[in-house]
């Protein structure tokens, strides 16, 4: 499995026997910084994600939108955790 950020917090601590209890399970912890330390590769990155987006390949998963206007609601929104899947704020 694969973790993604803290949003809810710290992951708890798994012992590494209980990886291989579950099937010789691989947990990763992937960081951005890691890939894309040269600018030619966050550029490469880049076009490839937004390729697959443009492809229909990959989807924003987005849930909520918000009027510019109302940034400091949707900011309240997020720091109350109402929200799930992309928020994107429109002109």
């Amino acid at each position: 499995f694969i973790t993604y950020g803290n949003a809810s917090g710290p992951a708890d601590p798994i012992p590494p026997g209980r990886l291989n209890q579950g099937g010789s399970l691989i947990m990763t912890r992937p960081g951005l910084f890691h890939f894309t330390h040269k600018r030619a590769d966050l550029e490469r990155g880049s076009a490839a994600v937004w390729g697959a987006m443009r492809a229909g390949a990959v989807r924003a998963d987005v849930r909520q939108r918000f009027a510019l206007k109302d940034a400091a609601e949707a900011h309240r929104a997020l720091e109350g955790r109402k929200t799930s899947g992309a928020t994107i704020l429109l002109p």
